[in-house]
């Protein structure tokens, strides 16, 4: 039926076509040597005998035992697959008036043509995939004979009802601009050293979504990664806001974090970014609130040493099936996969995540071009789907002028917590503050922040340090309060 969506058989991909291929229009799968356009072909004719139909290889360059095998590889119905094989001399191909590929009969038309055509009225195929078209330019006299040639072809299957896949070797002198004038529907396949990208620059009669989208080919076959955009469906937001089990620190945030909001915790290293972030995350995990920590900086097991010696609850929250760590090594993910399993965590019902930290995010991510693209990206999707998000975020400046972030991504976060190292009295302390909340009012003073082998020690304001913002904090004795004040703080 004419205008029916047809799958492209490639995960992800149809989600990118708004719904999959249009029937009988063609398509172009373009992209240069090893980007998988044979494999994307078969993927195409298997999803077609899924479906019930009569798929047709049409074999132009690779041996047939090499395109079988790899169809076996992937499980790729190989068995139910009608293949053809063409291997047409150029003096075929040049002979008079074989100016298009399926002209009426009473035009004398090379062997391999003729062959083609009997082995299409033969079958009736509803998917046909020709691999490579642009073997057909190295058999004809003229570039008007290829584009005729083409161009009868695509005509002559869409009169049969048949959907027409082509693949196209391109890049260095190997140009298909005169394909892709001529086909319905143009998708690119481009490898780089750390990554493979899928765009998709023309598509008559539909939107799709624009942009590079991350793919890979496995195992399990080809398979793309939409990039992410705002979902339309929402969870239920919870009107409580989330708390951290300290009670000082929920008292600093007017009783903790909107829920379905971003919160950046920014701060140097060693200053307790981490740790606090847990101590939100846990706090929401023995509540009943499914939770997942992305982890970029630390090992799993380093995360769980530490949470164990400062007395934190982590092990209580993961056996209690609510939390979840997935650690993220380096070159482990194309920045396409992990939006995948953050796009998997929604869908499974996550109502808190936490992505430890921006540093390992820009480091261990493989084809990331812009960190801070990206991460508005995952932060937009992250809010509309009504998570609530921690975002760690190192600052390299242990000392000197406040920067909130160095991603320019501050203006993403809902809320922004900053922790800093102060010196007092010739000791390194650490002071913890709110420097935004979008969505609620927050105390504007700065508080002592301790770790201990008890817990998290948040201390009363401290009205007598100035100056962290200006990078250059000291203590006026006459604001108020006594030396007592930074550290006279309550255990929880």
């Amino acid at each position: 039926m004419t205008g029916q969506r047809l799958s492209t058989g490639v995960s992800g991909l149809d989600d990118i076509l708004d719904g999959g291929l249009i029937h009988p229009r063609n398509v172009l799968i373009r992209g240069s040597p090893g980007s998988g356009k044979t494999i994307f072909g078969l993927h195409f004719l298997s999803a077609g005998i899924d479906a019930g139909e009569t798929s047709l290889y049409v074999n132009m360059g690779e041996p047939q035992a090499y395109v079988e095998e790899t169809a076996d590889a992937f499980d790729l119905h190989t068995e139910e697959i009608h293949f053809h094989n063409i291997s047409p001399t150029e003096e075929q191909f040049s002979e008079r008036n074989s100016y298009s590929v399926f002209e009426s009969a009473e035009v004398e038309q090379p062997d391999f043509i003729a062959e083609l055509r009997e082995k299409i009225d033969e079958i009736e195929p509803d998917r046909v995939l020709l691999d490579p078209i642009t073997e057909f330019r190295h058999l004809t006299t003229d570039e008007r004979q290829f584009r005729s040639g083409i161009l009868g072809l695509l005509d002559y299957l869409k009169e049969i009802g048949a959907m027409g896949m082509l693949t196209s070797q391109a890049g260095g002198p190997i140009k298909d601009d005169d394909i892709q004038f001529l086909v319905d529907t143009v998708i690119s396949l481009d490898v780089t050293s750390e990554s493979r990208m899928v765009t998709v620059s023309k598509f008559r009669g539909s939107s799709f979504r624009r942009g590079d989208h991350f793919y890979d080919i496995s195992t399990a076959g080809l398979e793309v990664w939409p990039e992410l955009v705002p979902d339309t469906q929402k969870q239920a937001i919870d009107a409580e806001p989330l708390s951290s089990g300290v009670d000082e620190l929920d008292e600093l945030l007017y009783g903790g974090l909107d829920q379905g909001t971003i919160t950046m915790l920014s701060g140097p290293t060693g200053v307790g970014k981490t740790t606090t972030g847990l101590q939100f995350l846990i706090q929401a995990a023995l509540a009943g609130k499914q939770s997942v920590l992305f982890q970029f900086e630390e090992a799993e097991w380093t995360i769980r040493d530490r949470a164990k010696a400062i007395g934190l609850p982590l092990q209580a929250a993961l056996e209690s099936g609510e939390l979840s760590i997935v650690e993220v090594s380096p070159d482990e993910y194309t920045v396409g996969e992990f939006e995948q399993l953050l796009r998997e965590a929604v869908t499974d019902g996550t109502e808190v995540v936490m992505i430890d930290g921006s540093q390992g995010f820009q480091e261990n991510l493989r084809g990331l071009a812009d960190t801070t693209s990206a991460l508005v990206r995952i932060g937009r999707f992250l809010r509309s789907a009504s998570i609530t998000t921690l975002l760690i975020n190192e600052v390299h400046n242990i000392t000197g002028d406040f920067q909130a972030s160095e991603e320019r991504t501050s203006n993403l976060a809902d809320n922004i917590v900053f922790l800093r190292h102060v010196e007092y009295r010739g000791e390194m302390r650490k002071v913890i503050g709110t420097l935004k909340m979008r969505t609620s009012d927050f105390e504007r003073s700065l508080r002592e922040l301790e770790i201990t082998a008890d817990g998290i020690r948040v201390g009363e304001p401290l009205p007598q340090l100035r100056g962290i913002l200006t990078g250059t904090p000291d203590w006026n004795e006459d604001a108020g309060g006594t030396d007592r004040d930074v550290a006279d703080t309550d255990q929880v």
